[in-house]
């Protein structure tokens, strides 16, 4: 199925924010690596961060307690992590090039917008209200809500009814491989936006979406 990204052909869009609408994935390379270092593993491996990438956080907790043999409980581990996300979020996490100015166009052109993510409302919603865009959202969701991870369609789908819209009119804007197989399974349209951290599956990410920007500037006109 094509899209019209430029003149939109659809009525709803959904967003992920990390990698997608957000410059901040490199953050959260950045965290699980000063958060091994501290306990006591230096080399991180490369798919660690592939595997964890699509997780809410206790998936993502669990996963690395279990992985690398840690005695600490995942509630520990995310109060960690937490301390530094709050930070970052707050006072640092950028839009993406174009963002802002392509969910402006989306607004007037009539289209109904919604986040749909793995992150946690405290937050994401700090950053968006920093960065101007929060009220352009009719509608949140996190993976922690649906129960399931990005592999599923679970989160699209709530976001989708939240804002009151058909999934066949709605697009879902993501950057992972994953993430767009499982709105593709729950018969969404999908959008594919470049981020360096998912360079590694480039050409399946653009066999598998219904299209493909390495840039919202590209949008705009």
């Amino acid at each position: 199925m094509s899209i019209d990204l430029i003149n939109p052909d659809f009525t709803a869009a959904v967003f992920d924010l990390d990698g997608t609408l957000m410059d901040s994935m490199w953050f959260w390379t950045e965290i699980d690596e000063l958060f091994l270092k501290r306990h006591g593993i230096n080399d991180v491996p490369e798919d660690y961060l592939l595997a964890i990438a699509h997780l809410g956080a206790l998936e993502t907790a669990e996963y690395t307690r279990k992985r690398f043999g840690f005695d600490m409980s995942a509630e520990e581990m995310m109060s960690e992590w937490h301390e530094d996300a709050v930070r970052f979020y707050s006072e640092r996490v950028t839009l993406k090039p174009g963002a802002r100015e392509y969910l402006t166009k989306l607004k007037n052109a009539g289209v109904k917008l919604a986040v749909a993510t793995a992150s946690s409302e405290e937050l994401f919603l700090p950053a968006l209200k920093r960065c101007g865009i929060a009220d352009m959202f009719e509608a949140f969701a996190t993976v922690d809500e649906c129960g399931r991870k990005k592999g599923f369609p679970d989160v699209y789908e709530l976001a989708c009814r939240r804002m009151g819209a058909d999934v066949s009119g709605t697009v879902v804007f993501e950057d992972i491989y994953i993430a767009i197989c499982g709105a593709a399974d729950g018969g969404f349209r999908t959008a594919a936006v470049y981020d360096r951290t998912s360079e590694r599956d480039i050409e399946k990410i653009k066999a598998k979406a219904d299209a493909y920007i390495t840039s919202f500037t590209e949008l705009i006109q």
